[in-house]
Parts: structure tokens; C-alpha cells; sequence
């Protein structure tokens, strides 16, 4: 029996449409839908107990995002043929979700809680990103778990300088603008994306008109969750306070925590260590046999301290560790660092410092992609690695995190955008940056080092990168703000945005942008684009003192590449039966060479560790693929002997009949002693019959009309 489920319809400002639907799949869920646009169609459901473990004060939020490779008809390779660990592209659309998603709780909702969105069904023209934190929110919007949305998110791009809601697939290789923008009706939360040297006011005009597409969304969910009955949500307790010790708490260390954060002091473990003398303090002033709760003491101070640093930014207008607030901290360069690799840099602002390679390959170097929606390859790779050490701290190291795939991905986008294009580099590019230190914006430093070590390695990219995180502090009540430029660790913690922002010296190329305060905006916005774009210039002319454009030449050991495109008809000439052909080049050369066929050429790409195998390799490979011209001279070798005349080989794979007339000026009887078979003989190509392309050579015709001794010479 078919299940009667609960539709509700968006239209999109083209007229295309999303359909959300509950009550038909996943009934057991706390709540669950399926988003659906196109063909492509997603299920999320949501489970939250009913209450919180003891000692969690904080929200155990997981979100994971999967492809379903049956999705579109594919199976997963591999040994196992299942789907297994999460890949980097769906553990970012996960991170995407979270961050809209986190700060939409109540702040003292404590309860485990999943969120669970898979891709069921595929259209390689609607891409699942744009629809999972809609559906995501949908669930929620459906069950009784406490949540202060609805939310969502869309991408918007500019193609063809028109703005355009969740574009098709095929368009967006035509937009200079491409970001995923999240938000409730009333602020923008959220925002990440990429830019083609796009200006401030450009990237907000883009914001803008997503926030007006989501308001329709969000107002859809709140019509879903009255159709369904779910407009009340569940009462909960996960906190218990004592407001005496809260009060006591704050008049003990308000004041010594403001002052610790007015001193400015540029170390932050001095910092640390001021602060959390003022909490010691008031602990042991209360004696071994106080009664309360040590947990809340901490939780109520953390809450002074936070408090006491925003006021006194705002107040003094200065920094923690003493800068005006659109003041960098000190930057320190430097390239060539490592000798052995392909190119390296180190960049280092105050307390954070990333060392960043480059190491350049061949194309056996790309990287294969097989997911659902996508199969191919990548030849543009950046690694953002963050060990404990860099915070002064023990861990384990357990691979890269969610945290370091976002980072590293924030800071790919940033540079990929003045990379040369994909023809003129033949090159597979990794960039790893490893954090040495970290107090603030370390995926901001890993763009600026990766910036100059590409420079140093000898690619010839567009312009220098650079990046800075901007931060925020508002206070809602007297409408005062402070708008901070190259941000601490700890005012990321303790402020109300964390705006990291990349580009050139002609316009933004990355963005990475966290809201944790509703209603911020568009004038406070803005002043933070301008103070970010100044804070920007600084760091590419500081940068321009260490390298000021990419080197003229890649390293000596780097591998050197060479591009042929011939004609198709020629590929399998050039790889020979059974790969025989190309394989002696290489073996014969020292050469690696690739070939594959695009767009009705064969492109092939040679890499050679110097320039001696690389010319040879190419000698070999032009030979194989020249044309053979009539009138033209060449060196032939003897491939057999017939009473008629010789074949000659006068280009690789290519044989003539040399006539036994052709041979010399004077007349033959007979071919005995007059060649032998592997002989190199000049020869002159001097017809091709046009029925059966057979090509006829003459030796007489290269040889100078003189006496017969001469001749037989």
C-alpha cells in the first residue's frame, strides 16, 4: 500500500522547482524528507536522544554526507565494491552543512544528535551540495528536536554576468562567481566559495541575491513543519545553574580578566597563563571546603572572559595582544628554503608560520576521482597538514581531519585561480603546507606560502595570492562594533565572525566566511570586505620584498616537459603493437612519455630529467609522426632486397620502393653487391601514388650529376 506523503514546492527565481517531501521513507527518524530537483534527489534524517550524557556541556553534533554510488548507476570500485569512508568532496559538503547548521541550536541543548543526508538519486545537471543543508534543515523542520531555524543554503554563480541560483552543472564552467551562501530568513550565516578577481561590491551583490532566494526556502519549511503538526518542539533540561556563584564568579574576576586583556601582550601562552591566574585566584580564595561545583566556576568565568575581552576591544579600541584593530602582525618570509624540492616557502605572521612545498609531476601523478556523480582526473592537489606541536599540544595523528580537508580546500580555491591554464601546463602541481605554528588564520598563511612557493618553483601563475581572516565584535545593544583585521586564535573563539578572505591585487579569488550573531549587516559587511582587502595589500607587498614574480626557469632538478599534439591517425603509430614503440623511446631515451587522445588530437606529453633525453625523445617522436614531402631529401635505411630494386625505411615506420633504375646514373643489370640489407643510403622521395599511397624514392635523384666513378662511389 502506498504511503501518503506530505509535499511541499519551491520555485526557484527561473522557474525551476524543488520538492520537499516527509512521512513516506525513514519513519523511525526523529525527522526525515527527500529534497528533490531534477532527477537529483536527497534523503536526510535526523535522530537526537532525549537527553544529554552526563558532563557533555556542549552540542555532539555529527553530519555526514553520502553518495550513494547507485545513485547514478555505478559501482564503487575497489576490492570491497561498497561505499566505504567518506571522500574529501562529501566530507566538505558535511563541513558545509555543520557550520550552518551548529549555531541554529540552542546553546544549551547538550543531546547527541545526527544528522544523516545521502545522495539516492543522480542528475549530472543539479549538484547535490546546493539541496543538502535544505534538506538537512527540512528534517529538522519536521521533528520535534529543538532548532532555531529554519535554514538554508544555495549556490549562486554569475554566468555570462548573470546571477543564477543553484546553475546547472554545465554552466558553472562559464561563472566567475561561485559560492554556497547559507542563512536563516533573518542573516546570512555561512558563505564559501570562489571568485574570479571579483571586486567587494560584485561578492556581496552575489550574497544578496542568495539570502533573498533562501528567505523563500525557509518560509516553505516553516509551511512543511505546520502541515505536518511539528511547530512545537520538545522540552529539555541539559543544564543546571546556581545564578549565586554565576554573579559571584563575575564581580571576582570581571575586572582581572580586563585588565589581563588590556595589557597586550604579543605571546599567547602569556596571554593563557594571565587568564587563567585570575580563575585560580578566585578558587583558591574560597577555600579547600567551598561546596561548589568546579565545572561551572570554569563555564561562568569562560563567560567573564569572554565578556571582558570583547568590552575591552570595544572600548579601547586595541587588540589583545596590543595592535590597532586593522593592524597585521609582524610578517617574516622566506623562499628556497629546502634545496631538494620543487619549489618551497615559508610565511610566517606573528604566531602562525606554514612551510609549504611544491613538488611537480608527470600526469601518472594525477589523481584518480570515482564517485557518484564524478569520474576522472585531477592534476591540482593542496594538502593542509596541522600537527599538535604547532599549538604546543600531544595528540595522536590520526590523518588529516575534517578541519584540515576544509582548510586546505579553502586555500586551493584561492590559488587556483592563477594557476596557468590547463593546456599551457603539463605539470600534475601538489602543494603540501605544514603548520609549524598556529595562532589564527593558518589556512590564510597557507595561501600566502603557497603563493611564493609557486613563484619560486618557476610556475608561471597570474599573480601573487594573498589571504587574511577578518574578525568582528558587536554588541547588539548600543549597536557599537569592532571590525578586526588578521585575527588571533582567540578572537576567533571569543568574536562574532571569522571572515577569511583570498585574492590577487585585482579582486578576490577564495572566501570562507562563519557569521555567529544574527541580523549582522550589510554596512558592517562591507566595512570588513574594504579593511579586508586593504589588510590584503599589505601582505602582497610584504610578500613582493622575498619574490616579487614566479622565477624564470623551474629548479635544475626539476623534471623539464615538452607538449605534442598530432594527429589521431598518428597515436597508434606512436605507441606501436603492443605499446613496443613507445616503449623503446623510453627505454632508448630516458624519457617518460605519455599519450592521450582529446578532442580529436593525440596530445602527447614528454618528461625528461634533462634536455638531452628530452630532445631525443622528441626527435624520435616527430620522425614517427612528420609527413613525408615529395622533393624532399632523406637518410633511409635498407629493409630488404628484390631483383627489382630495395625497400628502403626513409621515416620511422614509413617504406619506399627505391627501383633498381633509381639507384644510380648509369644502368644496372642486376641488384647483386650493389646494397646490403641495414645500409643507410640518401635517398630523395619523388612521387606517392595517389591510389595506393605508396611511396617511391630515388637515390640518383640525391646525387650530383658527375662521372661514373663518382657515381659508384
Amino acid at each position: 500500500m502506498s504511503q501518503n506523503a506530505i509535499i511541499k514546492t519551491i520555485t526557484l527565481p527561473d522557474g525551476r522547482e524543488i520538492i520537499i517531501e516527509t512521512g513516506k521513507l525513514a519513519k523511525q527518524a526523529d525527522g526525515s524528507v527527500v529534497v528533490r530537483m531534477g532527477n537529483t534527489m536527497l534523503l536526510a534524517a535526523v535522530v537526537s536522544n532525549k537527553d544529554a550524557r552526563e558532563g557533555v556541556d556542549f552540542l555532539p553534533l555529527s553530519v555526514d554526507y553520502q553518495e550513494k554510488f547507485a545513485s547514478s548507476g555505478k559501482i564503487p570500485g575497489g576490492f570491497l565494491k561498497r561505499e566505504a569512508r567518506l571522500s574529501d568532496y562529501e566530507v566538505l559538503v558535511s563541513r558545509l552543512v555543520d557550520r550552518i547548521l551548529r549555531p541554529m541550536f540552542p546553546g544549551d541543548y547538550h543531546a547527541e544528535t545526527q544528522m544523516t543526508i545521502n545522495l539516492i538519486s543522480a542528475d549530472t545537471e543539479v549538484m547535490p551540495d546546493a539541496l543538502a543543508a535544505l534538506a538537512a534543515s527540512a528534517a529538522l523542520a519536521v521533528s520535534d528536536i529543538p532548532f532555531n531555524g529554519p535554514i538554508s543554503e544555495v549556490r549562486v554563480a554569475r554566468i555570462d554576468g548573470q546571477l543564477v541560483i543553484n546553475p546547472n552543472a554545465s554552466d558553472l564552467s562559464r561563472a566567475d562567481i561561485d559560492m554556497m551562501v547559507g542563512a536563516s530568513a533573518d542573516s546570512v550565516a555561512m558563505v564559501e566559495g570562489e571568485m574570479s578577481e571579483v571586486s567587494e561590491a560584485e561578492m556581496l551583490e552575489a550574497i544578496q541575491f542568495a539570502h533573498a532566494a533562501i528567505k523563500v526556502q525557509c518560509q516553505a519549511q516553516v509551511e512543511l513543519a505546520e502541515l505536518v503538526g511539528k511547530t512545537q518542539k520538545r522540552v529539555y533540561s541539559h543544564e543546571t545553574h546556581d545564578e549565586e556563584l554565576r554573579q559571584k564568579v563575575y564581580a571576582a574576576t570581571y575586572d582581572k580578566a580586563y585588565a589581563v586583556a588590556k595589557r597586550g601582550s604579543a605571546n599567547k601562552t602569556e596571554r593563557k597563563e594571565g587568564f587563567a591566574a585570575v580563575v585560580n585566584e578566585f578558587i583558591e580564595s574560597l577555600g579547600e571546603d567551598h561546596g561548589y561545583d568546579l565545572g561551572l566556576i570554569k563555564t561562568y568565568y569562560h563567560d567573564v572572559e569572554k565578556e571582558a575581552v570583547r568590552n575591552m576591544i570595544m572600548d579601547e579600541r586595541v587588540r589583545l595582544d596590543g595592535r590597532q584593530l586593522d593592524e597585521i602582525r609582524p610578517i617574516w618570509s622566506e623562499i628556497n628554503y629546502l634545496p631538494a624540492t620543487h619549489g618551497s616557502a615559508i610565511f610566517t605572521r606573528g604566531e602562525t608560520q606554514s612551510l609549504t612545498t611544491i613538488t611537480l609531476g608527470t600526469k601518472l601523478d594525477e589523481q584518480l576521482i570515482d564517485s557518484a556523480m564524478v569520474s576522472g582526473t585531477n592534476k591540482f592537489l593542496l594538502h593542509y597538514n596541522f600537527p599538535a606541536y604547532s599549538t604546543g599540544e600531544v595528540k595522536p595523528n590520526r590523518g588529516p581531519g575534517r578541519r584540515e580537508i576544509g582548510h586546505g580546500n579553502l586555500a586551493l580555491r584561492a590559488l587556483k585561480k592563477v594557476l596557468p591554464p590547463e593546456s599551457e601546463n603539463p605539470y600534475t602541481i601538489r602543494i603540501v603546507s605544514d603548520i609549524l605554528e598556529s595562532n589564527g588564520s593558518s589556512s590564510m598563511a597557507t595561501v600566502c606560502a603557497g603563493s611564493l612557493a609557486l613563484m619560486d618553483a618557476g610556475i608561471p601563475i597570474k599573480s601573487a595570492v594573498s589571504g587574511i581572516a577578518m574578525g568582528l565584535i558587536t554588541d547588539v545593544a548600543s549597536g557599537k562594533f569592532a571590525v578586526l583585521s588578521d585575527i588571533l586564535g582567540d578572537e576567533d573563539h571569543l568574536g562574532d565572525m571569522d571572515f577569511k578572505v583570498t585574492g590577487t591585487k585585482d579582486g578576490i579569488t577564495a572566501c570562507q566566511m562563519d557569521i555567529k550573531v544574527q541580523g549582522l549587516s550589510y554596512e558592517v559587511l562591507s566595512q570588513a570586505l574594504e579593511q579586508a582587502k586593504a589588510g590584503r595589500a599589505h601582505i602582497l607587498n610584504e610578500m613582493s620584498k622575498t619574490i616579487s614574480a614566479p622565477n624564470a626557469d623551474y629548479k635544475p632538478h626539476t623534471p623539464r616537459s615538452y607538449n605534442i599534439v598530432i594527429d589521431k591517425e598518428f597515436i597508434g603509430a606512436v605507441i606501436g603493437p603492443g605499446g613496443k614503440v613507445i616503449q623503446q623511446i623510453q627505454k632508448d631515451t630516458g624519457a617518460t612519455v605519455i599519450i592521450e587522445e582529446k578532442n580529436e588530437k593525440g596530445h602527447v606529453n614528454i618528461f625528461a630529467s634533462n634536455q638531452e633525453s628530452m630532445d631525443s625523445a622528441i626527435s624520435k617522436i616527430k620522425g614517427i609522426v612528420a609527413q613525408p614531402e615529395v622533393g624532399e631529401t632523406y637518410i633511409g635505411k635498407v629493409k630488404s632486397i628484390q631483383p627489382y630494386g630495395a625497400f628502403v625505411e626513409f621515416m620511422p615506420g614509413k617504406d619506399g620502393l627505391l627501383h633498381i633504375s633509381e639507384i644510380k646514373h648509369e644502368r644496372l643489370e642486376t641488384m647483386d653487391g650493389v646494397l646490403e640489407i641495414g645500409e643507410e643510403v640518401k635517398v630523395k622521395l619523388i612521387d606517392v601514388d595517389k591510389k595506393t599511397g605508396k611511396f617511391k624514392l630515388s637515390r640518383k635523384a640525391a646525387l650530383p650529376k658527375t662521372d661514373a666513378t663518382q657515381q659508384n662511389q
